[in-house]
Parts: C-alpha cells; sequence; structure tokens
C-alpha cells in the first residue's frame, strides 16, 4: 500500500535537544510532503538548550524544511479549550503558506488532536522509537550516555555547555 503524499505538512516539538530521532522523523515527514514546516517550541520558562539555536542547528540539518522558531509562555495542559485556542493561534500566526497543514506529523499522541483542529490528517512516525531509540527527555536525564544519539554540532554543544560545567545534569 502507497503512503499517502500531502502538500503541506507541520511538525510541533521541542527538540530540547534535537536528536537522530527528531531528524529521522523530519526526514520521513518532508518524503510525504511537498512541503513540510517545523515549528520550534521555546520558551525561557523550559528551554535547556536556547530555543534560536535549536532552530538554527534543525534548519542547518534539513535544509530543504521550513524551520521556525515560535517563542511563548504557553503551558501544556490539554484539557484546557482556552490554552487549546492560544495554541491554534499561535500555530496560525506563524504558518507559512496560504494553505495548510494538510498534515501534521509527530511520535507522540498529541498529534492527533492538533491535526483534528487544524483538519489535517494526523500521521505518527515511529511512535515506539524502533528507529532511533531515544527522547530528548533521555538525553536531558544523562546527556554523556546519549552523545551518538545527536548531530556533530549538538553533541559538541551539549558537551561543552552541559557536560564542561561542574553539574553532569542540563536541570539540576
Amino acid at each position: 500500500m502507497r503512503e499517502q503524499y500531502f502538500r503541506t505538512g507541520l511538525i510541533v516539538g521541542r527538540f530540547d535537544p534535537p536528536h537522530l530521532g527528531h531528524s529521522y522523523m523530519i526526514d520521513a515527514a518532508a518524503q510525504r510532503c511537498e512541503r513540510l514546516v517545523v515549528f520550534v517550541n521555546s520558551s525561557t520558562d523550559r528551554d535547556t538548550a536556547p530555543g534560536p539555536l535549536r532552530a538554527e542547528w534543525l534548519g542547518d540539518l534539513h535544509p530543504d524544511v521550513v524551520v521556525l522558531e515560535l517563542r511563548h509562555r504557553l503551558g501544556t495542559n490539554f484539557d484546557d479549550e482556552d490554552l487549546w485556542s492560544k495554541w491554534m493561534a499561535t500555530f496560525h500566526d506563524h504558518w507559512p503558506h496560504e494553505v495548510g497543514p494538510h498534515a501534521v506529523f509527530s511520535s507522540d499522541d498529541y498529534v492527533g488532536e492538533i491535526a483534528r483542529r487544524f483538519d489535517a490528517v494526523a500521521v505518527v512516525v515511529d511512535a515506539d522509537r524502533v528507529n532511533v531509540a531515544i527522547s530528548a527527555t533521555q538525553i536531558r536525564e544523562a546527556p554523556g550516555d546519549h552523545l551518538d544519539r545527536l548531530a556533530p554540532a549538538v553533541r559538541l554543544w551539549v558537551e561543552t555547555n552541559w557536560l564542561g560545567h561542574e553539574k553532569a545534569h542540563p536541570g539540576d
């Protein structure tokens, strides 16, 4: 069975830090879209790696994809309809195309609701993380254990900024 191809696609995430699993998902989505947009959520309240740098890394790694940093202070209580309205307004305000997205890609459960609110197709990519067994949470919790799951520029930054200090974990 042939996979569906979409005019536009969207991926939303923190990518904090971006890792090879994120790249796997972006590449898989890009193969199924004419135009793919990646929104990098950035908040000074939660960021461990600076948002502009995360967006830059992803843009360098995926030059055929539109990567945009979304700076905000929105929470993630997805039972809050008012919060959902704010999220969707933020997404619509930053969407760079006349139409779309036609598909929303993620490896996480929230993709279904975002896609529904865009009237788009939800596409789950490697939810069980079989192809690249890593999450950003695992990297933040033990960065030195997962350096092989980072692109060279991200790895260098993690080694310098997280492992080069007295603290071994960025959240400590």
